[in-house]
């Protein structure tokens, strides 16, 4: 993908959006990124061909992955001035930090190779090697019996998802809170297609890929990101981490330019806030919310994107009120949204995905998505969308401008961006 998209961080048969039993993570010991390292496993310098994987994909993750460069951060005089300010002693020795920036798994599950300093290293994403470290390489191996001696299935989307969002965005057991974010820890943001095409694939669907793994097409792995996203969001909501200290709220649930801005800039209208929303009040976030309006729009009908725009106003009314009224409209959007997860398996036309494209445009330019982040969504949508059509470069003018408008928060400007999207609807 392009460059602009400098952030952090295929797909196989669908196994659907409800709770499962499979294997984590972190059920099974990790033995260490240095058990993968060598050249005659996936340490190669160069991609061999005879082979269904190129075995390389150590070298692409050291040299070229920022996972590798995770817990490298923490020892960053940044991260020194973060900790300092919460009153950790040391980023790469608090479990805070090192939750997510390295493969922080219990001393009893580390085996003899395994260092936290390897970052984000191969088994925080495909699982503890120590049932199929030594199978998974013979020649009768199948992917269907590395998944059941603990290998992790990131090759599905709705798995990567949750995998990646344990990070990008929280669980009840580990989360970027407004604390850490206001001693200067940078605003989480995560979008499935773009996050997994911006990091270096270190693997290749050709048809054996396809033969082993399945496949599954851009749209329907940038829409499994959206809605759960949104749904991990809204199930957050409802955890012990929406208030923490009692009265006052877990403000990083909040949208930060509504009150992060310059009050030079007075950018409030009602129609950008939602009904019943008042100026210089607290917003929650709303962005994958607005975004799976648009698409319930076009593959549903404007019934049930009102459907969904009367519950996510409701949501951000609610969040201006108390924990129990804002938890149960969050238990009621939440249940709106899976009735959406059907689509998420659908095989999707270049039609039905130009339509989405369109639909998302439309509603920048009418300033539906005028919120940073909701902007910064559709953004990425568009490029990740016109990857999937094939028309990217032609598009590449109009996604330029488009970029342009979100390349900097503090500097966001609502009505320039529904006037771009404006001026480069009839382009796509």
């Amino acid at each position: 993908m392009d460059w602009r998209i400098q952030l952090l961080g295929a797909a196989c048969i669908w196994i659907g959006f409800a709770a499962h039993t499979q294997t984590a993570v972190n059920d099974y010991k990790h033995l260490g990124v240095a058990s993968c390292a060598s050249t005659v496993c996936h340490g190669k310098a160069t991609a061999q061909t005879d082979r269904h994987v190129a075995l390389n994909e150590y070298r692409i993750w050291i040299e070229q992955d920022r996972h590798s460069q995770a817990y490298r951060v923490l020892e960053s005089a940044q991260s020194k001035q973060i900790a300092a300010k919460l009153g950790i002693p040391n980023a790469a020795g608090a479990k805070i930090c090192l939750d997510c920036h390295a493969d922080n798994i219990a001393p009893a599950k580390q085996g003899p190779k395994f260092h936290l300093s390897d970052g984000i290293g191969c088994e925080a994403c495909h699982g503890g090697s120590e049932k199929w470290i030594e199978t998974h390489a013979e020649k009768t191996a199948t992917h269907a019996a590395n998944i059941e001696r603990g290998m992790y299935p990131s090759e599905q989307p709705l798995r990567r998802a949750e995998l990646c969002l344990s990070c990008h965005l929280g669980t009840k057991d580990k989360f970027a809170t407004h604390v850490i974010m206001g001693a200067g820890h940078p605003r989480l943001r995560f979008e499935l297609e773009a996050f997994t095409a911006n990091q270096p694939a270190h693997f290749v669907v050709d048809a054996d890929y396809v033969e082993r793994k399945g496949k599954i097409a851009g749209m329907n792995l940038w829409l499994t990101g959206q809605l759960e996203n949104a749904e991990r969001f809204l199930t957050l909501l409802q955890s012990p981490l929406l208030t923490p200290g009692g009265m006052i709220p877990e403000l990083s649930f909040y949208d930060c330019y509504a009150c992060h801005h310059n009050k030079d800039k007075m950018v409030w209208t009602q129609a950008r806030a939602g009904a019943g929303v008042k100026p210089g009040t607290l917003r929650l976030q709303k962005h994958s919310l607005v975004i799976l309006q648009a698409v319930a729009e076009t593959l549903g009908s404007p019934a049930a994107a009102e459907q969904l725009k009367v519950a996510t106003d409701e949501l951000v009314r609610a969040g201006q009120t108390d924990p129990t009224t804002l938890r149960a409209a969050a238990q009621k959007l939440l249940d709106q949204l899976r009735t959406l997860e059907p689509w998420t398996k659908r095989a999707f036309s270049n039609a039905d995905v130009a339509a989405v494209r369109k639909t998302l445009l439309r509603y920048a330019a009418e300033d539906k998505t005028s919120d940073f982040g909701s902007a910064e969504q559709v953004v990425l949508a568009m490029e990740s969308l016109s990857y999937s059509l094939g028309d990217h470069d032609r598009l590449k003018a109009p996604l330029d401008a488009l970029f342009a408008t979100v390349n900097n928060g503090s500097d966001f400007n609502a009505a320039h961006f529904a006037d771009v999207a404006k001026q480069n609807q009839g382009r796509f």
